[in-house]
């Protein structure tokens, strides 16, 4: 039972860091990356479809994406929802080909950026800690209910604190990685 809190806890916090990690890859650097545009939807047919369905994106050099879409009547719709974004984009078109510029980062938008994955990772911590308080909430109740003995309890809530920590150092990580991204030039 105490193995499959901790289970079950290593699992949600392991979400809760992917869920980190696909925000800090919408975060814009200076850099490009084919991940940035993952967000943009295009009208494709009459369905609204991410950009990724419609066209191939490739990184062209360290600040120029490459969009190809695969059916060239799309180009024009493609460039224009790529406008149309909140990244500030000006791509321009080559025949077939979209090429997006990265523009370099202000040094005082790269520190506002700096504390927006600040925050997001604090709610990444949050998110680990209210799992972990789950997984502590759950172990009472089988102490309650006599299913586990205090020494259990005990050993339990040591394993559930363990892997807490890992998620958290991993979280710091990835934080301690973006800033450093964000800050080069």
């Amino acid at each position: 039972m105490i193995e499959d809190i901790k289970k079950d806890a290593r699992n949600r916090m392991s979400k809760s860091i992917e869920a980190f990690q696909a925000e800090l890859s919408k975060i814009r650097t200076g850099r490009a990356h084919p991940s940035l545009l993952n967000h943009i939807t295009v009208d494709f047919y009459g369905s609204e479809v991410p950009i990724g369905q419609s066209a191939n994106i490739t990184v062209e050099d360290a600040r120029t994406l490459a969009v190809s879409p695969w059916d060239k009547s799309m180009v024009s719709v493609i460039e224009k929802a790529i406008m149309t974004s909140d990244l500030g984009l000006n791509p321009s078109t080559a025949g077939t080909v979209i090429r997006v510029p990265m523009p370099p980062l202000t040094e005082e938008r790269r520190k506002e950026l700096v504390k927006v994955v600040r925050e997001l990772a604090e709610n990444a911590r949050i998110a680990v800690r209210n799992i972990r308080r789950d997984a502590n909430s759950d172990l009472k109740t089988l102490l309650k209910d006599k299913d586990i003995s205090e020494d259990e309890e005990h050993r339990g809530e040591d394993l559930v604190q363990q892997v807490t920590n890992q998620s958290t150092d991993e979280i710091e990580a990835l934080l301690q990685i973006k800033e450093k991204e964000l800050m080069e030039i």
